[in-house]
């Protein structure tokens, strides 16, 4: 079983360091969790893991259990699988009762821009793959429906071995009404209790999620009812813009108990690390350094480049000024290297940039902590945001 301590708490605000033991590790916190879907972190290599900060990785529950299929019954677990040393998450399926389902019929993503007029444009639909019942969810696959419901979600999870894994919940759609959110809601409540009624294993720590979309009372309620169940910890749900995100954060955070993690799903932007750190959010889980680096997307202190854009092509200076992962400081690949790496379709091209992209956002998260625990987090916050 996992056990967390807080730290130090800012003044200023909510931020928070703290210690998160699992049996694989501690995970000092803020911390990011990097994403590895298919309990791989793309384009990397096992040995590429601890040069780039990382504490720990999220892997997806849903895709991994289409993809092991009945040789799951004798699944070895995901440490010994990758050979990671690194504390493992799993997520529930619940995001892709999102993703596979009202995302696809409303055309939205996990992050919006906004939730104004451009979410009411009419946009062409594709397929729900989704049929939500009461008991569980039905995911359409290859002409097929496949069942998915709180016990199996877990049993899955505790087959694939994770430390920390995430109760099974409906994650609502930003277009979704008051009425669609609320049952829902009541849902994701009726599946957490399933959730710690059938969960076994002593090792794993089991977090519950908040949900309640865009609506000020569910998410309390919401926050209320999980917050008093007997979860390792907490997770927040849900498709928002950040501004959303923050308020969601505000709204619930009262409810939840401070002596235990709470963790921020699938919202990972520097902005989103700041504003989401100042509210009490320990961990966060995104694709962004990982998806934008494949594309050529990296991020510095001073601004996010495109690194296959043509003004690169003769740009000799370091990827980052100060960076210290080792494509940076050691292997000293340049700008225009990379920017050649990418044009001629390198393999290492996405390898450089994901080891810099997932060590940039790791070392932002070490000196975010190291700022709390000086207790200067908002001047540190203040002077970074303003470069």
């Amino acid at each position: 079983m996992a056990v967390f301590e807080l730290v130090q708490k800012d003044k200023n605000s909510r931020a928070r360091a703290g210690i998160l033991e699992t049996a694989h590790g501690i995970v000092e916190t803020p911390s990011y969790v990097i994403v590895g879907t298919n309990a791989k972190v793309r384009c990397l290599e096992l040995s590429d893991i601890p040069l780039t900060k990382t504490q720990i990785i999220i892997a997806n529950t849903y895709h991994l259990w289409r993809e092991l299929g009945e040789s799951l019954e004798n699944f070895v677990g995901l440490h010994k699988r990758t050979g990671w040393e690194v504390p493992i998450m799993t997520d529930s399926g619940g995001f892709q009762v999102f993703s596979l389902g009202f995302a696809r019929e409303h055309r939205v993503g996990k992050i919006i821009p906004d939730l104004g007029e451009s979410l009411k444009e009419v946009r062409q639909p594709e397929k729900n793959l989704v049929r939500v019942t009461e008991d569980g969810v039905y995911f359409l696959e290859n002409g097929e429906e496949i069942f998915l419901d709180a016990k199996k979600s877990i049993q899955i999870q505790e087959k694939l071995g994770a430390d920390i894994i995430l109760a099974f919940d409906e994650c609502t759609s930003p277009l979704n009404d008051y009425k669609y959110t609320k049952r829902a809601m009541e849902r994701t409540h009726k599946w957490a209790k399933k959730c710690l009624e059938v969960k076994s294993r002593k090792d794993q720590q089991l977090f519950g999620i908040v949900q309640g979309g865009l609506f000020e009372d569910l998410r309390k309620e919401s926050a209320k009812f999980i917050g008093n169940l007997p979860f390792d910890g907490f997770a927040i749900g849900g498709a928002f813009s950040s501004e959303g995100a923050f308020q969601a954060i505000d709204w619930i955070t009262p409810y939840l108990p401070e002596e235990k993690p709470r963790h921020l799903l699938g919202m990972g932007k520097i902005q989103d690390i700041f504003g989401a750190v100042a509210r009490g959010i320990d961990t966060f889980d995104c694709v962004i350094p990982t998806r934008e680096a494949r594309h050529g997307g990296l991020w510095t202190r001073e601004s996010r480049l495109s690194i296959k854009r043509g003004i690169y092509k003769k740009d000799r200076k370091k990827i980052d000024r100060d960076c210290g992962c080792p494509v940076c400081a050691d292997w000293k690949i340049n700008r225009s290297e990379l920017h050649a790496m990418f044009k001629t379709k390198e393999p290492n091209a996405a390898r450089f940039a994901t080891i810099h992209n997932v060590y940039f956002f790791n070392n932002l998260m070490a000196d975010i902590r190291r700022a709390i625990l000086d207790g200067n987090f908002s001047d540190f916050s203040k002077k970074f945001l303003a470069i």
